[in-house]
């Protein structure tokens, strides 16, 4: 991680908004205007308040009355222009990291935390767009009033303001001194949120399993032990900002004291008048609001740089899995794939793919048979580019599938996996997951082929029924055939069965087993079974061992072989 974060990564975010800023700019400076006029007011009236002028000092309140209601108009202005440029800043950075995250491959997704990335999408993202709206709504104008009644301050006396600015520089290093443990303190918090929050994804999606194993009370201690961590952390954030404003105060009241010394030495000597001095301590009193915003705003920044170093990082990962610049569409295939030569690992010195070739003809259906880790898993992942074979080429109709567009070599692969994922929403929003252009008749259709059609229309809103976060509300048998019926919407050429009925009871299992011959039809199959009376069928099966396919035929062919194959089945029917 740097050590210090550049802000100006945050501008092609923040440009789009230069009109509503710019607007806002001008509000401040209006704004901005009416500091030194109050100032003068005060000085204005003190002299009519000693001479006992109730008329004079009725005027000064009306005028006092108009600038309060104009520089409140300036301030809605600017405070609501800035707070609509600052969100629509940080939706075009939500968007910018969801959209970025949906390109990373699945090995980043494999080790990263759930809880830790919802975080950066949206405490961090919220903190970023809070300071670019502190920045320009609260800490710009701040700066410019400090700069105005300064001005305002040197013009009625000079030396006066001189003397007073002797402290400032001491001010300004206690404020970075104390930042600067800000911002360590802030990235160890952060770091502990988003490690609480990553524990709280996981147990919650696990509960189940927490509640059967009886396991509350040690998941009560992680939680317990990840939260005091984050609390010592925030702690330590909090304690250095309370001492740093206790300083602050300190300097400032001092400054004060010594300001009403030199002020009456002033007038002692005649370089300055009653009237003037109480105008000049009206522009003190209106220094200490913006210089303590200030302080407030810098400690944001540092707290706020923890969270922009984490969502550029983020955004700096580069996807494991490209598009060539002069990608290709692949459309109207006929399904005819090609592995040549191809060998994989997901780590380099531990190949799970060894230098495998062989072709699956239009229509043809291909069963993967081997025990675990022998690769059929990761022979299929790389069809669809989940992950990029390590060298060899994988085509489709002739075409590596390297040099096509994702989303067209995606859209041409059915894929119905052992564990169904299925998102919160209704069933139909379920089977069209995916699609934008579709008729509900298409969903009844693909639903009816899936064998879903039926326990579908028996819920009590039918397809527009809630299925809730994962389908936990819907059987294994009932969520694999929605998958089916997602697939068949898609309409695949090439269709993908990865252990798709492995955890059913017979029951369910002979409904998905009908759903899947029908699908199956006229498209070009590979299938990933551990149990092989879903293979027998297959017009060839393929024997993976080690990454290599050690051999190839129909069932009837590979049990007169008398080899692997041969043997797995065996070993099979007598434990059935």
């Amino acid at each position: 991680m740097k050590n210090r974060s550049n802000y100006w990564q945050l501008i092609p975010f923040i440009r789009p908004q230069i009109v509503t800023i710019a607007g806002a700019f001008i509000c401040t400076l209006i704004f901005t205007f009416f500091w030194p006029i109050k100032a003068w007011l005060a000085g204005e009236v003190s002299q009519y308040i000693g001479k006992g002028d109730p008329v004079s000092i009725a005027k000064i309140a009306g005028i006092t009355a108009v600038v309060f209601v104009l520089q409140g108009f300036a301030q809605y202005g600017q405070d609501s222009l800035m707070a609509k440029a600052a969100l629509k800043a940080a939706l075009k950075l939500r968007t910018s990291v969801y959209s970025h995250l949906q390109k990373l491959s699945l090995n980043y997704f494999e080790t990263a935390k759930t809880g830790d990335l919802t975080y950066r999408l949206t405490e961090d993202i919220d903190r970023i767009g809070e300071v670019i709206n502190q920045f320009f709504h609260d800490f710009v104008p701040c700066i410019l009033q400090l700069i105005v009644v300064l001005g305002y301050m040197l013009w009625i006396n000079w030396q006066l303001t001189i003397a007073t600015l002797v402290l400032a520089p001491v001010m300004a290093i206690v404020i970075g001194v104390f930042g600067e443990k800000l911002l360590k303190y802030s990235r160890r918090s952060q770091n502990r949120i988003s490690n609480l929050s990553a524990l709280l994804t996981e147990v919650l999606g696990g509960i189940r399993l927490v509640q059967a194993f009886a396991a509350e009370d040690y998941e009560l201690e992680r939680f317990s032990l990840e939260a005091e961590a984050n609390r010592q952390a925030r702690y330590q954030a909090e304690k250095a900002k309370a001492f740093q404003f206790v300083v602050v105060g300190f300097l400032t009241v001092m400054t004060v004291l010594f300001i009403f010394f030199l002020g009456g030495w002033q007038i002692s000597l005649g370089n300055l008048t009653g009237k003037d001095f109480v105008s000049y301590i009206t522009g003190i009193a209106l220094l200490i609001d913006p210089i303590t915003h200030t302080t407030s705003n810098y400690n944001s920044f540092k707290e706020g740089q923890a969270s922009v170093d984490k969502i550029f990082e983020l955004l700096a990962i580069e996807p494991a899995v490209i598009e060539p610049e002069n990608a290709i569409a692949l459309q109207n295939i006929t399904g005819k794939v090609e592995y040549s030569s191809v060998s994989f690992g997901y780590t380099k010195d531990k190949p799970v793919i060894n230098n495998l070739s062989f072709i699956a003809y239009p229509g043809e259906t291909i069963a993967l048979v081997g025990s675990s880790g022998a690769g059929k898993s990761t022979l299929v992942n790389l069809l669809p580019r989940f992950y990029n074979a390590g060298s060899g080429a994988i085509l489709i109709d002739g075409v590596q599938v390297n040099k096509v567009t994702l989303k067209s070599l995606r859209q041409q692969i059915g894929i119905v996996p052992q564990e169904t994922n299925l998102f919160s929403g209704t069933i139909a929003q379920n089977i069209a997951f995916g699609k934008t252009n579709f008729e509900f008749k298409d969903i009844e259709s693909a639903a009816k082929i899936a064998n879903a059609h039926q326990f579908i229309s028996e819920l009590s809103q039918g397809y527009f029924t809630y299925v809730g976060e994962r389908g936990v509300n819907l059987s294994g048998g009932q969520r694999q055939r929605i998958a089916i019926a997602r697939a068949i919407l898609l309409d695949p050429r090439i269709l993908i069965l990865d252990e798709a009925t492995s955890a059913l009871d017979s029951e369910s299992e002979a409904l998905v087993q009908e759903a899947l011959d029908r699908i199956m039809q006229e498209r070009t199959v590979f299938i990933i079974a551990h149990r092989l009376a879903t293979v027998r069928r297959a017009d060839r099966i393929l024997v993976l061992e080690k990454g290599e396919i050690v051999e190839s035929g129909n069932h009837q062919e590979l049990i007169k072989k008398n080899g692997v194959y041969a043997s797995f089945y065996a070993r099979q029917f007598q434990e059935n």
